[in-house]
């Protein structure tokens, strides 16, 4: 299901996945199946994104972000991919730009940051509002700007485990 508001370029979207209203996923980006995609989202073309992915409303993922299957994206998580980022009239790629990699069965809370270079290890949990800027291991809790690890999640998100 795509809504007829969105603008969707790729053809290279999964079964089963819903795109809802005002939604831009441009041409070559590459959306599994089982997806939803919440209104007002962003994805640029050279994104991947795997099954069984929710993306909340108002997420921006720019180029070089691989989302892995069964994550869970909150509502206005923006994804950078350059570090030191300038205006680029002349097309090219800056040397800056890093991708992000989220991995299986990670959830990023509403209003977190991700910065460029940063990978999110499986099934780990960060909270809402965090600015990630160093790559968080499998299975763990992090909060805050910067984002610090604070405790250990199980594949279902439950605390098992507290620092602070």
């Amino acid at each position: 299901m795509i809504h007829p508001t969105s603008d969707v370029k790729s053809q290279d979207i999964g079964n089963n996945t819903s795109i809802w209203q005002f939604v831009v996923v441009m041409e070559g980006a590459k959306l599994g199946a089982n997806c939803n995609v919440g209104s007002h989202t962003f994805i640029e073309g050279k994104v991947i994104i795997g099954d069984q992915v929710t993306i909340k409303n108002g997420v921006l993922i720019f180029d070089g972000v691989v989302i892995e299957d069964d994550c869970f994206i909150g509502p206005g998580v923006v994804f950078t991919n350059d570090i030191y980022p300038r205006s680029n009239r002349s097309g090219e790629i800056s040397e800056d730009f890093q991708p992000i990699v989220v991995g299986r069965g990670a959830s990023v809370g509403a209003n977190s940051t991700i910065r460029a270079g940063v990978s999110i290890g499986e099934y780990s949990l960060i909270g809402a509002g965090a600015v990630v800027t160093k790559d968080v291991p499998s299975f763990s809790l992090v909060v805050g700007s910067p984002a610090e690890i604070v405790g250990k999640v199980d594949e279902k998100g439950n605390v098992i485990e507290r620092f602070r």
